[in-house]
């Protein structure tokens, strides 16, 4: 199911279940998981993209083994707020992977999630070519920890 309010998303979860953070590029997909208590996102892998049937199988793989209990897409809005090409591509990837899990799935602004990872990278003095190969992941990683904030936050206020 596709919950587009986080606090929804958040409150649809289950008990000490991760969550998983996607970033969905073109060419790859950033895989993040958080821990069990919500609190910490780590970057996991890079799926190289193939066909929709060929990714899907492969991040319910990790969302089985890992039992996750909910999937955050990163939403790539344009810098004034609005959706464009991107953001209905990743839309459609949700309502396509909907059909293939019954794992709430939910949506995070990404805007310059890529960027304050390369930020990240360049400071740890990755290479180009390291950087290349991480950088997705650990997009996915900045995105998930936004959500997982965010929840922790929503939680405290109740």
């Amino acid at each position: 199911m596709i919950i587009e309010d986080i606090q929804e998303f958040g409150a649809a979860l289950p008990q000490a279940r991760p969550v998983m953070g996607l970033d969905l590029g073109d060419k790859t997909i950033g895989v993040a998981l958080s821990d069990r208590l919500l609190s910490v996102a780590s970057p996991h892998e890079t799926v190289q993209r193939k066909k929709f049937g060929l990714d899907a199988a492969r991040l319910l793989e990790i969302a089985a083994s890992r039992e996750v209990g909910g999937i955050i897409l990163g939403l790539p809005r344009n810098m004034d707020g609005s959706e464009g090409p991107r953001c209905q591509s990743t839309r459609a990837f949700a309502r396509n992977l909907e059909r293939l899990t019954t794992l709430p799935i939910g949506f995070w602004d990404e805007r310059l999630s890529t960027v304050a990872a390369e930020r990240a990278l360049l400071e740890a003095d990755a290479t180009r070519k390291r950087r290349k190969q991480v950088i997705d992941n650990i997009a996915a990683a900045y995105i998930l920890q936004g959500v997982l904030d965010r929840l922790r936050h929503v939680r405290a206020a109740l």
